[in-house]
């Protein structure tokens, strides 16, 4: 979460899973701009065919990204189920070597 100073508002994160491999930045931001302004998109793409490998993170402002939480975490397209849901802290990782 960050806040835009711009706006006067907190952006979440949100990680989007089951996304069909034939997603474009375009299909998801078309799919979340249903309930709000998506402020920016990363889907992870492949390194040799530059496809979509499922996944991805969209961000919004707060209310929205609820908004698109409800709307469209469980949803059906193409043959998957959407996994919408904020993005979680990365877990603390090992101390390294010792």
């Amino acid at each position: 979460m960050r806040f835009d100073n711009d706006r006067g508002s907190y952006v979440k994160k949100m990680f989007v899973g089951g996304l069909p491999l034939e997603s474009t930045e375009e299909t998801v931001t078309e799919m979340f701009a249903e309930f709000g302004k998506v402020r920016s998109i990363k889907l992870a793409a492949d390194v040799f065919s530059g496809k979509c490998k499922g996944f991805g993170f969209v961000e919004m402002e707060g209310h929205e990204a609820r908004a698109a939480i409800a709307g469209l975490n469980g949803k059906i397209v193409g043959d998957k189920s959407l996994k919408v849901q904020f993005e979680e802290p990365r877990k603390a990782r090992g101390r390294g070597r010792r």
